[in-house]
């Protein structure tokens, strides 16, 4: 089942997320490790819609829609920008300086984003 949505086309960057963590069990649980948090994304397109995905890395290790149980941190950005955020294009911290990128939540769980979306990077085709 794919996590991504025609209306959002960086969304297709979740399905690239979830085979990244759960390529294998050990992948699985070195991201639960790494992260330790759910991380929820709220995507807003050109349109002005909004869409929701979480990255569980607490419990499932997995990438679903949704905000997810719980949210550690919750993302807030539009669709352009967390396609490139995912695509290496975009720095977090400028997008987060610039009012671009709004966190609620545990704002320092939200750095032990980066290495997963670099690990997806690879494998994602935005």
């Amino acid at each position: 089942m794919s996590l991504a949505n025609d209306k959002f086309p960086s969304s297709a960057a979740f399905d690239a997320i979830n085979q990244a963590i759960s390529a294998s069990d050990a992948d699985r649980k070195e991201a639960i490790k790494a992260g330790n948090a759910v991380f929820a994304f709220v995507l807003k397109n050109k349109a002005g819609e909004t869409d929701e995905w979480h990255i569980d890395l607490k419990n499932k290790g997995a990438v679903g829609k949704g905000l997810g149980e719980k949210p550690t941190v919750t993302l807030s950005l539009s669709d352009a920008d967390f396609g490139a955020l995912v695509a290496g294009k975009a720095n977090a911290q400028r997008l987060f300086m610039s009012g671009k990128l709004k966190i609620k939540g545990d704002v320092m769980k939200a750095t032990k984003l980066d290495p997963i979306l670099k690990k997806a990077q690879t494998k994602a085709k935005l």
